[in-house]
């Protein structure tokens, strides 16, 4: 494990041409405590005191449908009574900041309109950034989405009368055929696309549903076009988390490593991934290397907690109580203590080792010895 400080039809896209500099520290991969510099991070100090800013995501992490995940107020009032800023990041163009920061209020987590970015708001600043001020946008999505277009000076519009210069498109949980009708006519005639987010999937609170990437889906396939994507894992929305935290070593927070943590990789951030949400333990065991997180937690508690090294010392992996031994592509875990511990010996034996089969039954096995 490696010390947090040590880097510590046709189908076209337009990718958006800009670039935010991001001010931390990263480096090349260095074998360090026997791994290289993308496997998991030791840190001996809780990390609300190494990163300025937690950019913390929503769904899964700080809430699930209309219930707090029960760690989340009290970890993010000690994160800022640490020093660290938070900002909550959220893929879901669906609400407006107001509305979000009003229900964490309810939740008892602390927030104003300020310390919430949606995609809404990065997918609108990209269309700003593309088209002249006062174009006619028509918008596949939610009153949030359309009110983030107007505030960057935009004319939002709903029916495709042959002036709107771009398509954005955003999570709503009352998409209609008329309005993806709508999309696919606009974005046909050439029309700028841009899409809120990718997310195939949203939790809530009766299970996995679909999100934003599968109505994105139906235009895309329709037109042969595929947008570009505002929010994560892509650039644009922890941009707009960074500029309005003003971090220069920012923890990004997430319960998905295909956004969160994926994210914070394009990012050369840190990334946490807390198992309240989405990813499961054989999700993060078999997860490729952009997809990798720095951390692991429960849930979002971990942000304020110390985190074990995991160490290798030839052909064995331990953290704490745990050790992983690789043999013939076979990981056999054994040891007591902290499950979590565990899965942090686990991933790192097997992401360092080619031979096992991540998803394979030995793997499952091991899995299954610490309860899961």
């Amino acid at each position: 494990m490696v010390r947090h400080g040590a880097h510590t039809g046709r189908r076209r896209a337009v990718t958006p041409g800009r670039a935010l500099a991001i001010a931390w520290e990263t480096s090349t991969p260095t074998a360090r405590n026997g791994f290289s510099d993308m496997s998991l991070l030791a840190a001996d100090r809780p990390l609300n005191e190494i990163h300025d800013a937690m950019l913390l995501d929503l769904d899964g992490v700080v809430y699930i449908g209309h219930r707090a995940v029960p760690a989340a107020p009290e970890a993010v009032g000690k994160a800022r009574a640490a020093g660290a800023r938070v900002a909550f990041v959220t893929n879901n163009a669906g609400r407006t900041p107001a509305r979000i920061a009003e229900h964490l209020t309810e939740l008892g987590v602390a927030a104003a309109p300020e310390d919430v970015v949606t995609s809404a708001e990065a997918a609108a600043r990209l269309v700003a950034e593309h088209c002249p001020a006062g174009s006619e946008v028509l918008v596949v999505g939610d009153t949030a989405l359309r009110q983030a277009v107007r505030r960057m000076g935009l004319r939002p519009a709903s029916v495709d009368t042959g002036a709107a210069v771009a398509v954005v498109q955003g999570y709503s949980r009352n998409m209609t055929r008329d309005l993806l009708d709508q999309g696919t006519l606009a974005v046909r005639r050439g029309a700028f696309y841009v899409a809120s987010n990718g997310d195939a999937t949203a939790p809530g609170e009766w299970g996995i549903t679909p999100g934003n990437g599968s109505f994105v889906r139906v235009i895309a396939n329709a037109t042969g076009v595929e947008p570009v994507i505002a929010g994560k894992p892509m650039r644009p929305l922890h941009e707009e988390g960074i500029l309005r935290t003003g971090a220069r070593n920012p923890l990004i927070v997430g319960d998905r490593l295909d956004t969160d943590i994926e994210g914070a990789t394009t990012h050369g951030a840190a990334g946490l991934l807390v198992l309240s949400g989405v990813a499961t333990p054989l999700d993060v065991l078999a997860a490729p290397e952009h997809q990798r997180p720095r951390y692991l937690a429960w849930d979002l508690s971990g942000m304020n907690h110390t985190h074990p090294a995991v160490v290798r010392e030839g052909d064995r992996t331990r953290c704490q109580g745990w050790t992983v031994t690789v043999t013939d592509g076979a990981p056999l875990l054994e040891g007591a203590g902290d499950r979590l511990d565990g899965l942090r010996a686990l991933c790192a034996a097997v992401w360092a080792e080619g031979s096992v089969d991540p998803s394979g039954p030995t793997a499952r096995e091991a899995l299954s010895r610490l309860g899961w």
